[in-house]
């Protein structure tokens, strides 16, 4: 497997977040968000960790930017902080968070590196949240509002735009389970949180298409190739139920679907969350899709689960050969099934993996970090999606999740996923095997 075989069009990148890196947490004007203030409630995070620093990119961003040279990469995919831009989530506009994305981007382009820009990275302004959140039908306007602001202010410069990351992922540990900011429980948020996250995808991509014509827009989605526990009938509709959450709930109404009610009734209740004529907005021509995803889940029915009647058997009580330190099995074949499940729909557009990478523990031994058990999965991943790609399925890009051991959201900084090692006391940057490794198959083209 060398570079070439994947086509010269082929996008090669690395992706990041902006609350996960940036630090700063209050400087030049930021306001806060829903994330500095959940770090900040005992017991939300492991350790106690907070991101009140995190990596430092919002100073170290050159030297993170010469790393990515150093390795080759091309594409650099980030978010904006919104409440860095719009310290209340509206009205007044900070030009000083405004300019260090200028700077950042400029910097990007300088160094041969394209920016991919993902507006919505989980990181509500804290002020909006006090307002509803994403409960709140409003917040269509405040994404809308300072979409357009960042888009008439960068879009000369920055072509590439991603909507939200992974609506499933924040709306359900955000909005039902409480495990994500801002912490919020039960079904009477989730749907209306999810309602809008979906219609936000369709209003702020029509947005993006006046302001920047020449863009290429899309959106990203997590994904997990599901499986039934057994070939029992339970088990089997048990999967589909959860496939349906897990991987179809927000792609198939951008796609003009709608929401996958027949497979998972219970999402019927979103109904009572729409307006009139949402069905004509949820839809959305995207340019690309980003697909992101890591592992496989199993799925065994449940009578106790609400709603679902399903529950994922946890990779360890499976006995998998290797899981990540996430506990999630590694699994190469779920990539090539989720770019097949997607690549399925008769009008879904270019695809892209937008992350994909593991968290193990690293060891920083005589300046170096050996990360074989990372760099085996990264290789281990691209061979299935190079067999995607020879099959003739539409994958066009793959970015590895992440640049720098950053901030992991509630396990804190215990989950090292980076192609580069970060130590957070010194903020000392050191690119492991895995890095290496990547750099060098990026720059040789066989």
């Amino acid at each position: 497997m060398v570079r070439k075989d994947f086509g010269d069009d082929f996008k090669w990148g690395v992706s990041s977040a902006a609350f996960q890196t940036e630090g700063a947490c209050d400087a030049d004007g930021k306001g806060r968000s829903i994330w500095d203030t959940f770090t900040a409630r005992k017991g939300k995070i492991k350790n106690g960790h907070n991101a009140r620093e995190a990596c430092g990119f919002y100073r170290h961003y050159q030297e993170d930017i010469a790393l990515i040279r150093e390795m080759s990469i091309p594409n650099f995919r980030f978010s904006l902080s919104w409440s860095r831009i719009f310290p209340e989530g509206i009205g007044y506009c900070n030009t000083k968070g405004l300019d260090f994305y200028e700077r950042l981007i400029d910097h990007c382009l300088e160094q041969g590196i394209t920016p991919w820009v993902t507006l919505y990275h989980w990181d509500l302004p804290q002020a909006l949240q006090d307002r509803g959140g994403w409960t709140n039908r409003d917040i269509l306007d405040w994404l809308e509002e300072y979409s357009g602001c960042v888009a008439r202010h960068l879009g000369d410069r920055v072509k590439h735009w991603m909507v939200l990351n992974e609506p499933t992922v924040f709306t359900g540990a955000g909005y039902f389970f409480g495990l994500h900011a801002p912490g919020l429980t039960g079904i009477r948020n989730f749907f209306p949180a999810a309602h809008h996250a979906a219609l936000a995808m369709g209003r702020v991509g029509r947005l993006l298409r006046s302001e920047v014509p020449d863009a290429q827009i899309g959106s990203t989605f997590s994904c997990s190739s599901i499986h039934p526990a057994s070939e029992r009938p339970r088990d089997i509709a048990a999967a589909k139920r959860a496939d349906a959450l897990i991987n179809r709930m927000f792609i198939e109404p951008a796609l003009g679907m709608g929401y996958p009610t027949t497979d998972l009734k219970a999402l019927g209740g979103i109904e009572r969350c729409m307006m009139a004529g949402d069905d004509a907005l949820l839809p959305f021509d995207f340019d690309f899709v980003g697909i992101q995803c890591y592992t496989r889940e199993v799925v065994e029915y449940s009578f106790f689960v609400p709603y679902l009647q399903a529950r994922l058997v946890p990779a360890r009580k499976r006995k998998v050969p290797l899981v990540t330190a996430m506990g999630w099995e590694v699994y190469p074949d779920a990539i090539y099934e989720m770019i097949r499940k997607f690549s399925a729909y008769p009008n879904i557009p270019d695809l892209y993996i937008t992350e994909n990478g593991a968290a193990f523990p690293d060891d920083l031994v005589d300046g170096r970090v050996d990360d074989q058990l990372r760099l085996r999965y990264l290789q281990t991943h691209l061979e299935q999606v190079l067999r995607a790609k020879q099959e003739g399925l539409d994958v066009h890009g793959y970015f590895v999740w992440t640049l720098t051991d950053n901030f992991e959201w509630a396990e804190g900084y215990d989950a090292r996923f980076g192609l580069v090692h970060v130590d957070f006391e010194t903020q000392r940057r050191v690119i492991k095997a895995s890095g290496r490794w990547y750099g060098d198959f990026l720059a040789s083209h066989g």
